[in-house]
């Protein structure tokens, strides 16, 4: 009897888990429209669009957080044998408590959008402390994927913006979606690589909506990693990747006119955020502020609102990820970002070698690469609920093949009559 039970708890935690991890992967993707279809469909403000994320985003943590009571099989103590959890937690705290010296436009919405930041990463440890990591990543991966083709459509269906790029200046830019086109593309590769699914469809739509986004930055930093990737790992064969380099130069020649005529766009665009001189210039300021207060920083949420305008434009962040933490929290926040990214690294190195670390590597090398020219205001490229997923997922790749690498020796001192015993007589 307990028996049966026991298999049809398992049988559901199998049907239930899988559906929730679909729907935050689905969510964690789709909430970057919200504000543009809360603003261009439904017809209210800006900050009504806010608030319904947020309020989505706080929602599904107790739906998620409802769904997880019971068994557990993983314990918070086990997530944090690894460093790369502990640098999550360590920079939570240390952004939390940042809020008390803030130099912040408002406090209570700093406050929130921490909330939303912690929130993300506590909704990613509840589904893995319920369900193998492989159990959770491949649902949420398929709902970020099916979330970020439906923008993408959106995005081709928008009007462009002045400098001929895809999305919305204000509520959906053309960075947003080059930057969720590239994540989701990450993990249609992933997908295809460890568990023979056909995302070809879907990566290749990713890939020319993210050419097309315009996402200079972004472009750059996905050739970059992508270029790595064919290169080192031998498991694709030459085949296959003169096709793929065939395939990419053909969409280049495509679009090559559109590309000139965005550089028309971009060299007279004069000082201008989205240029190099208009960069340097926040960058340049940034870094001036940011030494007035060297160790802690100026606290989350601190360049929004509060750093004077830049011409028409008005920064959110940095425009450099490591500027972006040193303004924010100081000496720390160049310590946090070195031990959130380098204990990742670490973990991925763990990794047998083979197809698996040289994807992940080539992932990490993305993030960094656009941290050269982009940041986020709250979070990191790489988000934090990300890094979490990622750290589980590939400490499970790299148990497995340990229990693998043991099984055959055990097998090999048991007794042959043991393994294939005698008829009987």
């Amino acid at each position: 009897m307990s028996s049966t039970v026991a298999i049809s708890d398992e049988i559901f935690s199998k049907q239930a888990s899988p559906g929730f991890s679909f729907v935050v992967g689905f969510f964690f993707s789709f909430r970057v429209v919200i504000g543009l279809l809360s603003a261009r469909v439904l017809g209210a403000d800006p900050q009504t669009g806010t608030e319904l994320n947020l309020g989505l985003n706080f929602l599904l943590l107790f739906v998620v957080a409802f769904n997880c009571l019971g068994d557990v099989r993983y314990s918070i103590g086990s997530m944090f044998r690894l460093w790369s959890i502990r640098w999550v937690f360590f920079f939570l705290v240390f952004s939390c408590w940042s809020l008390a010296w803030s130099g912040t436009a408002s406090l209570s919405t700093s406050i929130a959008y921490w909330g939303a930041m912690a929130a993300d990463v506590a909704i990613v440890i509840l589904l893995l402390r319920t369900e193998p990591a492989e159990r959770v990543a491949y649902p949420f991966m398929r709902g970020f994927i099916w979330s970020a083709c439906m923008i993408a459509v959106v995005a081709w269906l928008m009007p462009v913006q002045r400098d001929l790029r895809l999305g919305d200046e204000e509520l959906l830019n053309s960075n947003q979606i080059g930057n969720l086109c590239a994540f989701a593309f990450f993990f249609c590769q992933y997908l295809m690589r460890s568990r023979k699914e056909k995302w070809g469809l879907a990566a290749a739509f990713l890939g020319v909506t993210l050419l097309r986004s315009l996402s200079k930055t972004t472009i750059i930093a996905f050739l970059v990693s992508q270029c790595f990737l064919l290169l080192r790992d031998k498991s694709i064969s030459r085949r296959t990747k003169i096709r793929l380099a065939m395939g990419a130069g053909v969409l280049v020649m495509v679009f090559w006119g559109l590309i000139e005529a965005y550089y028309v766009v971009y060299t007279n665009a004069g000082n201008q955020a989205e240029t190099l001189t208009g960069r340097v210039g926040i960058w340049s300021y940034v870094l001036s502020a940011a030494l007035e207060q060297p160790w802690i920083g100026h606290g989350f949420n601190s360049i929004w609102k509060v750093v004077p305008p830049f011409g028409d434009f008005e920064a959110r962040h940095a425009e450099n990820e490591l500027l972006q933490q040193f303004y924010a929290y100081g000496v720390v926040g160049i310590g946090l970002l070195i031990g959130l990214y380098g204990s990742l690294y670490r973990q991925v190195r763990k990794l047998p070698r083979g197809s698996a670390r040289i994807f992940f590597v080539s992932m990490l090398l993305f993030f960094v690469v656009r941290g050269f020219a982009e940041a986020e205001p709250f979070d990191l490229l790489l988000p934090l609920w990300a890094i979490v997923l990622i750290s589980l997922l590939t400490d499970q790749i790299i148990r497995s093949a340990v229990d693998n690498e043991l099984e055959v020796p055990a097998r090999a001192i048991i007794p042959a009559k043991v393994l294939w015993p005698s008829p009987a007589r």
